[in-house]
């Protein structure tokens, strides 16, 4: 390193905070201040500007019904179809031959889809679906990996009414067969298989497997033939192939359903602290359009932009800013099959150079990934194209943040660090780039029209400097509506804590800590409740001690999130054996094969510890903040509370031997 990079290294790390440079300031889509105010003064009719993103079938006669909160309703009356606003009005204006999406295979496959082609592809798909019996409000199941099928699949279900449910392709059989339970599905499209690190993985065996766990009539499954040759399988009665089935409708012209504003656009099943995943329930008009000025404000997309969210669009960023928000804006959108590591660790950087990306939206799982693999990788590559850097999924640290801003963004790259989740829909707290002044760490302030507070736990909100949990006190037109056939569930989750349901006062709480500084900037601190965050997505321990406690073999066990390097959190299984067994690499092995059959690879735990006890209380309740500590290194305070103390010590020198 030359003496000059080493003096700019110093100063990046002592600088706290970063302005936007004066060229993205002159060309960013929202740059005055006073847009804060506007929607401050002018709330819930703020609300219009993103409205105003979309086109209406029939024109909102409200903006927001706020009169049964908090089952809260966003432009009511109006109507609107969400494939028609991101494929029919663009190829209407002129927009057919921009390019929609661009594909990359791992294999390095490319395919690129013009508006028009693409309307055409989810037009014969649309038309498939429908003579396949699919009806308007049929949840369609949706199992496959980062292929263009998937969006087309999606836009092909909201064109005729039918709300999707996306399961990543990575979850387990298991997973999938809950998922179509939860929804009564009776129609899945999924794929023979995909490449990771250069391999054909077998999907439709795993697939096969889910469906045989679906307690209801599957009425039919249609599956893309994603390997060709590298994989043979056979189609059951119900099964269709899925070029055949488009090829047969090509030239079909579905007409989109005007959808009440109100109407469920699709599903997304997320972890949940009782084992149980949550079927979150969004809706067409108001998530739509919070997805739009989302993009359109902190993204700054434009029609022009060739833009890439490195994000699974089995996960709801994906659905957000892969598929619907920068779908809606009209710009090219960009799809990678494969990890960012094969054929090397460049992978993602010469995308970049080679189809000049405007615009990059990743998580801070991989930038420490890229950190640590060096910076030899990005130097390689001309990524001067780049206008803007967002990170997604988990807080990111400064050292990282800094690391993005100058290897990756040559420190002239506004970086938006995004908050918000599932259930939002819809970035919450982050700075608006053209705007605010980036603090490396800090999400930022909440994001005009946003009533995001950080509270103590009485609800008051806390000084500056000071530690407490996000709260959200008015409601915005991403929220989820519901949880899927559970009311009940829908107000225990998020709006029990701090509510006072009796005065019709109803506060959101998504269970993140965070802390507030005196510009009002927030920083997030991480869950409070018992979900694992491992490289930006949310697993609950539930879900993952059920599967634990199942082998036959280990009679009860404790999981907890603990500080990783690359990763940011990861599992940690602390499992006592039952009599006659003893814990060691078989039953080891066990517990993470159950794991990976019930939730997927994602969920594989760093390690498993065998215990004969677990730390508790002396009224039994397990003390998992101590296996936290011990995962993470941490001193781990007091065990007076506890009745077994000494267990302590035995597990964390059986931590630390392994």
């Amino acid at each position: 390193m030359t003496q000059e990079e080493v003096s700019l290294e110093a100063r990046l790390e002592e600088q706290a905070a970063f302005d936007p440079p004066e060229s993205f300031v002159e060309q960013a889509n929202v740059s005055d201040p006073a847009v804060y105010e506007e929607f401050e003064e002018n709330w819930p009719e703020c609300w219009e500007r993103a409205a105003d993103l979309l086109s209406w079938d029939r024109d909102y006669d409200t903006v927001l019904d706020d009169d049964d909160g908090p089952f809260y309703e966003w432009f009511t009356g109006g109507e609107l179809n969400a494939s028609a606003n991101c494929l029919d009005r663009h190829v209407e204006d002129g927009a057919k031959n921009r390019a929609a999406i661009k594909w990359e295979g791992e294999l390095g496959e490319t395919r690129t889809y013009t508006y028009g082609e693409l309307l055409n592809e989810v037009e014969s798909f649309a038309a498939t679906l429908r003579d396949l019996g699919v009806e308007e409000d049929d949840v369609v199941t949706l199992y496959m990996p980062m292929i263009p099928e998937l969006p087309v699949a999606m836009l092909a279900c909201a064109r005729i009414g039918a709300p999707h449910s996306v399961v990543f392709a990575g979850f387990s059989a298991d997973a999938l067969a809950t998922r179509m339970n939860a929804a009564d599905s009776e129609y899945l499209v999924t794929c023979d298989g995909y490449y990771r690190r250069g391999d054909a993985l077998d999907h439709i065996s795993k697939a096969n497997e889910g469906l045989a766990g679906v307690e209801h009539e599957v009425s039919d499954v249609v599956v893309v033939d994603r390997l060709g040759d590298a994989l043979t399988h056979s189609l059951a009665d119900n099964q269709h192939d899925y070029d055949e089935l488009v090829a047969e409708h090509a030239g079909a012209s579905v007409e989109p359903v005007s959808r009440d504003a109100e109407d469920m656009l699709f599903l997304m099943y997320t972890s949940g602290t009782t084992g149980e995943p949550k079927g979150v329930k969004h809706t067409t008009g108001g998530y739509l359009s919070y997805a739009a000025w989302t993009s359109h404000s902190v993204l700054d997309i434009k029609p022009e932009d060739t833009y890439w969210c490195s994000a699974d669009i089995g996960w709801i960023t994906g659905h957000s800013y892969i598929v619907y928000g920068p779908l809606a804006l009209g710009t090219t959108t960009m799809m990678y099959e494969g990890t960012p590591d094969y054929p090397d660790k460049d992978r993602l950087w010469e995308i970049i150079e080679r189809n000049r990306v405007d615009i990059f939206y990743t998580a801070p799982t991989a930038i420490r990934a890229f950190m640590k693999w060096g910076q030899q990788y990005p130097d390689e590559h001309d990524l001067s194209s780049l206008r803007l850097l967002g990170t997604v999924g988990e807080p990111i640290n400064p050292r990282a943040w800094k690391w993005y801003y100058k290897h990756i963004g040559n420190e002239s790259c506004p970086i938006v660090d995004t908050w918000w989740q599932t259930e939002t829909g819809g970035m919450m707290i982050t700075t608006l780039p053209a705007i605010n002044t980036m603090k490396p760490g800090s999400a930022g302030p909440p994001l005009p029209g946003i009533d995001a507070r950080v509270v103590d736990a009485e609800g008051e909100e806390v000084e500056a400097g000071k530690a407490g949990y996000v709260t959200v006190d008015k409601p915005w037109p991403g929220m989820l509506r519901t949880l899927y056939n559970n009311d009940e569930r829908f107000i225990n989750e998020y709006w029990q804590e701090y509510s006072d349901p009796d005065n019709d006062e109803w506060v959101y709480f998504p269970e993140d800590g965070a802390k507030i500084d005196d510009d009002g900037y927030i920083t997030i601190l991480g869950r409070v409740d018992d979900v694992i965050n491992v490289s930006g997505h949310r697993l609950g321990t539930m879900e993952i001690e059920s599967a634990v406690v199942g082998v036959e073999g280990i009679a009860e066990a404790a999981v907890v999130g603990g500080d990783h390097e690359v990763k940011g959190e990861a599992v940690y299984v602390y499992a006592i054996p039952e009599d006659g067994y003893e814990g060691g690499d078989d039953l080891e092995a066990k517990a993470e094969d159950a794991i990976n059959d019930s939730i997927g690879p994602i969920a594989r735990p760093e390690s498993v510890i065998f215990t004969p006890e677990l730390p508790k209380t002396r009224s039994g309740k397990i003390m998992r903040r101590l296996l936290e500590d011990i995962a993470s290194g941490n001193d781990l305070g007091s065990t007076s509370t506890l009745r077994n103390p000494d267990v302590v010590d035995e597990i964390e020198a059986k931590v630390q031997d392994e």
